[in-house]
Order: structure tokens, then C-alpha cells, then sequence
């Protein structure tokens, strides 16, 4: 369906004679998103297909397709997940289970994917430390984590990859970009606890991935991406400030002894 729907639009803009340029005018986006777009590199949002419905008459074709795609499983899941994590601006993270992949050490990342029984782990181990590569680009995204406490306290890989793992992140919270808040586990039950997510901002608008066991789910659509937004907010109410979370820290490193 996602492929179709690629297809689709760039069957009917040339159909109508438009290039490439005139419906980046229309959808108001770069000339290069429309070409992500008709290569099934990026999706049309709600938003983007009303218009384009609207536009072209089309009896709500775009709007229609959309939905029937977001109910099928997408195979191609965590390499759009890559990509748009690639061209974010500003990533946050709510983790409940795991320090977060962009933030792993190879030992500490290797116990985890072991404890999972990944397959062909030392591929997706090397795919893991590659996409931390963002953050020591030039212009690396603004990387904002809420982490559950009991997550500092799970010696994964044992007490020793654990302590390095802890003192990789007081090293990363030393970069004025990146920025990590502890949910302490004396609030007790919060919005957190129904699982791991990441909201990623791109030039094209806000993309939510929800994570599950063995795979994940990305969510374009802006109705619920606010839902996460909100969630993120109301779980980041229950957070200690940037210095205390430093300070838990510290004191979880130091009694994996």
C-alpha cells in the first residue's frame, strides 16, 4: 500500500503536468521531500493527503489510501525508523526497560541484544553503533531522554559493563545537546509504564515510534503524534531536574561494585 501510494502521487502530479517543484509549492515542503515521497523513502501525512484530495478532486483517493496502509504491518519498519531518526533536529526518548540504543555501549548493547536472542547479532550490533554516529556530527540533534530509575539499577552485562555503561552517560550529559531527567520509582504508577517511545522532529513535522517486543511501530499521523507529545509531557512532570538525575546517576554507578 505504502508503495502504491508513491506511485500514486507521482502518477497523478504528472498526469497534470506539474513538476516536482510545483507540488512541493502545494504541500509546502522541500523539492527534496517530494521526491522522498514518491520514492516511498518518506509518507504523506493526513494533512498532505486532504490537501492533495482537495486539490485534485480526487473523492478523498489519497486520504482513503493512508488509511487502509496504516493497517497493514510495514516489513520495512526500522529502516524508515533510521532515516528519520538520521534527519531529526531534536529526538526525545521516554525508556522504561533500557538505556536508549543511541546512548548504549557496545558491551552493554551486546548483553541487551543477547538477552533477546537477536538474530545475526553482530550485524544489528554494528547497526546499533552506527546510528550513534548522529551525535558527533556537526550539527547533531537535540537529544532530550526521560529514563525510568529502575533502568540505572539493572546490572546488564553484570556489575562492570553496567558501571561503564552509567559512566558513558554522565560523559554524554557533559554536551550541551544532549540532556537525560531520571523518573524516580517513588512516584509510583505513571504514564510511562505502558511502554518505551521516541518522538523524532524533522523539516516535515513530528514522526512517533513506539517500541514492542521484536519489532515497532512508526506513528505519522499528527492526531496521534500529539498523543505522544502529551504522554512525553506528563511523564516528564514526574522527572528530577538535570542535576539530581546526574547525581542518581553517579550514586547507581558507583554501587555497581
Amino acid at each position: 500500500m505504502w508503495n502504491w501510494i508513491a506511485y500514486d502521487l507521482r502518477f497523478q502530479r504528472m498526469k497534470r503536468g506539474l513538476s516536482g517543484q510545483d507540488l512541493a509549492k502545494v504541500l509546502n515542503v522541500a523539492r527534496s521531500s517530494v521526491s522522498r515521497l514518491e520514492n516511498n523513502v518518506a509518507k504523506i501525512d493526513d494533512g498532505q493527503a486532504l490537501k492533495l484530495d482537495k486539490l485534485w478532486n480526487t473523492g478523498g483517493h489519497f486520504t482513503l489510501m493512508l488509511w487502509y496502509a496504516r493497517l497493514g504491518h510495514d516489513p520495512d519498519w526500522f529502516r524508515q525508523h533510521v532515516d528519520i531518526e538520521v534527519r531529526s533536529s531534536v529526538i526525545k526518548i521516554w525508556e522504561n526497560a533500557l538505556v536508549p540504543g543511541l546512548l548504549q555501549t557496545e558491551d552493554y548493547a551486546k548483553a541487551a541484544l543477547k538477552a533477546g536472542a537477536v538474530r545475526d547479532l553482530e550485524e544489528v550490533l554494528a547497526g546499533r553503533m552506527a546510528r550513534q554516529e548522529i551525535l558527533a556530527r556537526d550539527e547533531p540533534p537535540v537529544l532530550w531522554v526521560l529514563l525510568w530509575e529502575p533502568v540505572l539499577e539493572v546490572p546488564v552485562g553484570g556489575k562492570a559493563v553496567m558501571r561503564a555503561q552509567l559512566a558513558h552517560l554522565l560523559k554524554a550529559i557533559e554536551s550541551p545537546n544532549i540532556a537525560i531527567r531520571v523518573v524516580p520509582k517513588h512516584v509510583g504508577a505513571h504514564p510511562g509504564l505502558d511502554g518505551a517511545f521516541k518522538i523524532m522532529t524533522t523539516e516535515t513535522g513530528d514522526v512517533a515510534f513506539a517500541e514492542s517486543p521484536g519489532g515497532g511501530r512508526l506513528v505519522p499521523s499528527a492526531a496521534e503524534v500529539r498523543s505522544y507529545i502529551l504522554r512525553y509531557d506528563r511523564i516528564g512532570q514526574h522527572a528530577m531536574p538535570e542535576e539530581p538525575s546526574r547525581v542518581r546517576i553517579v550514586q547507581a554507578m558507583e554501587a555497581m561494585q
